[in-house]
C-alpha cells in the first residue's frame, strides 16, 4: 500500500470558496455572513475524481491523508468567530469527501486559529473532528499572522492545550501555515519552507518532547532547509548545549518527500534516517507544472522514491508502515 501523507483539497467546489468570498466581505462590512451553500454530492465527486483521485491512480497511490487547502485556512482574517465558522464549513468538507471515497481518503483538520488569540479556541475542532469525524490529525499552524510572525515558538506554553488534545487523542499534527501578507515572502516559494526551517530550529532548542514525550510533529516540503543544512543544526546542537538530535527531536519529528526534484529526494535520504520519512506528494499543490528536463509532473514525487535503491523493508516503511505508525488512527479508517 502506499498511503501519501499530504494532499490538500485544492479542487473544492467553487461555491465553497465563494462563500469564502463573502464571509469576509460580509466581516469587512460589519454584516452576518450569508447561509453556507448547498454543495451536492456530485459536485464534490467531480471535483475529486477528476482531480486527486485520477492522479493517485495515474501514478499508484492508494490513500491521501487530506485536509483543506493549506493556502486558504486563512487565519490571518478576521477574528476567532471567522476563524472558527470557516474551518468548521472547512472540515466539514473534508469529511464529505472520506464519506464518498472510503478507503482512498483520511481527514486532518484545519484549526481555527487567531492572531492573539488562545489556543484553546482550537481544541474543540479538534476534538469533533478526530471524535465525531473520524479524522486522523490536524494542521497546526505556527504562524497565523500570515508572515509577521506574532505568535510564541511552537514551545511555548501557549500552544501546550492543543498538544495535550492531540496526545490523548493520538493524533499528529502538520506543522503548516496559511497564507502570507508579508510582501517579502512569496507564499510557497519562502514562506512555507521558512517556517518548515523557523519550526525544526525552534524545537532544536527547548525541551518540548521531555514534557510530551507522545507528540508526534510532521514538517513538510522535506523538512526546509534542515536536510540540506544538517550540519549547521548538528553543530548548533553542540553550541547551544543541547541533546544530540536523534535524542531530542527526531524520536518526535518527521519529514515528508514533498521535494520536487531527484537530487532533492537523494540528499533528504543521505541525511535523515528512513525512519522519520513518510512519502508525500501534495499533488494538484504549489508546483503543478512539468518538468522540462524530465517530461513528468514536479509533484510526482514516487518515482523520485521509486528511484532509489532502498530496500523493501525501507521502501515499505516510506511508503506505508511510517504513516501508519505517525497517524495510527488511520487503522480503522483503512479497515474494510
Amino acid at each position: 500500500m502506499i498511503i501519501d501523507c499530504h494532499g490538500h483539497y485544492t479542487t473544492a467546489p467553487a461555491a465553497h470558496t465563494g462563500w469564502r468570498l463573502a464571509q469576509q466581505a460580509a466581516y469587512e462590512s460589519g454584516e452576518h455572513p450569508p447561509p453556507y451553500p448547498a454543495i451536492s454530492d456530485d459536485e464534490i465527486r467531480t471535483s475529486i475524481e477528476d482531480g486527486q483521485l485520477r492522479l493517485m491512480r495515474e501514478r499508484g497511490v492508494d490513500v491521501t491523508i487530506f485536509s483543506p487547502r493549506a493556502s486558504a485556512m486563512g487565519h490571518h482574517f478576521g477574528d476567532e468567530a471567522t476563524s472558527a465558522a470557516w474551518s468548521r464549513a472547512c472540515n466539514d468538507l473534508i469529511a464529505r469527501v472520506v464519506s464518498l471515497f472510503p478507503g482512498s481518503f483520511a481527514g486532518v483538520c484545519q484549526l481555527p486559529q487567531s492572531p492573539g488569540a488562545p489556543i484553546e479556541g482550537a481544541v474543540g475542532e479538534l476534538r469533533r473532528c478526530v471524535e465525531e469525524l473520524g479524522f486522523v490529525g490536524c494542521n497546526l499552524n505556527p504562524d497565523p499572522s500570515g508572515g509577521h510572525w506574532t505568535s510564541p515558538p511552537l514551545t511555548d506554553r501557549h500552544w501546550y492545550p492543543v498538544y495535550e488534545a492531540m496526545v490523548e487523542l493520538d493524533v499528529p499534527a502538520m506543522v503548516h501555515v496559511s497564507a502570507v501578507t508579508n510582501p517579502n515572502f512569496h507564499a510557497t516559494g519562502s514562506h512555507y519552507l521558512n517556517a518548515d526551517t523557523t519550526a525544526f530550529m525552534q524545537l532544536l532548542q527547548a525541551d518540548l518532547f521531555t514534557d510530551f514525550p507522545g507528540l508526534r510533529l510532521v514538517i513538510p516540503h522535506g523538512g526546509g532547509a534542515v536536510p540540506y543544512h544538517w550540519g549547521r543544526f548538528r553543530g548548533l546542537t553542540d553550541m547551544l548545549d543541547r541533546p544530540p538530535l536523534a535524542e531530542s527531536v527526531m524520536r518526535n519529528v518527521f519529514f515528508d518527500t514533498c521535494v520536487y526534484h531527484q537530487p532533492g529526494i537523494n540528499l533528504l535520504f543521505d541525511v535523515i534516517d528512513v525512519d522519520n520519512i513518510l512519502f508525500g506528494s501534495e499533488m494538484i499543490g504549489a508546483v503543478r507544472g512539468i518538468d522540462p528536463s524530465t517530461g513528468h509532473h514536479f509533484d510526482d514525487t514516487r518515482r523520485y522514491v521509486d528511484a532509489l535503491p532502498l530496500g523493501a523493508e525501507d521502501r515499505r516503511k516510506v511508503y506505508e508502515t511510517n504513516a501508519r505508525r505517525v497517524y495510527p488512527r488511520l487503522a480503522a479508517v483503512l479497515t474494510p
